[in-house]
């Protein structure tokens, strides 16, 4: 038997169910996605995905992690280390706002989730790698004199917002943004956290 193979293989199975949870949540909210409409939609049994996660709530909070792990491998750009704070965090706020705009089903989790009792549930001392990233290049610009001396939750919050507003705008057809566009407005909220001088 081939080790590797199997554990592709259920990579795979759990990958088609995160995502099938992801389009369910998206059209339905969490009370609307049983898993039995879960199973239907991923085109496998109920039991399979009993035999990943004994619970709907379990799925949900894996799901969770699932999508803070793909938020990473967008924020992370090793080849990015030697370029300034501007640039750096301009290409982060462009490639986030990108991949909501890709992948609403994600975007729409993430606001469902922290706006339900969810996200209450994890545990509080769960390592989350793409938060950490995120305050640890704040920390940094704030060592260095860049970047004013803010609350990070705030600083978080208000980025976040603009991206999470950007790529809504976008998906509900409101408005249609180039590359330019979206480097623009990641220089308008960098400017918004420098240091006057």
């Amino acid at each position: 038997m081939n080790v590797q193979l199997v554990m592709e293989n259920l990579a795979e199975k759990k990958k088609a169910i995160f995502e099938s949870t992801l389009q369910l949540i998206k059209e339905n909210g969490f009370h609307g996605s049983p898993i039995s409409l879960v199973a239907k939609n991923a085109c496998c049994a109920a039991g399979t995905i009993y035999h990943y996660f004994d619970s709907k709530d379990t799925l949900i909070m894996e799901l969770h992690s699932y999508v803070k792990s793909r938020l990473l491998e967008v924020l992370t750009n090793e080849s990015e280390s030697e370029l300034d704070f501007k640039e750096q965090f301009t290409n982060r706020w462009v490639r986030i706002c990108n991949f909501y705009i890709e992948n609403p089903d994600i975007l729409y989790f993430i606001e469902q989730f922290a706006n339900s009792p969810y996200k209450d549930r994890g545990d509080i001392n769960e390592e989350d790698k793409f938060k950490e990233t995120v305050i640890a290049f704040y920390n940094r610009a704030m060592e260095k004199g860049v970047i004013k001396e803010m609350n990070q939750e705030l600083i978080r919050t208000l980025v976040h917002s603009s991206i999470v507003t950007t790529a809504k705008m976008v998906l509900s057809g409101k408005i249609t943004v180039s590359e330019a566009d979206l480097m623009q407005m990641a220089g308008i909220m960098w400017k918004g956290l420098l240091i006057e001088k």
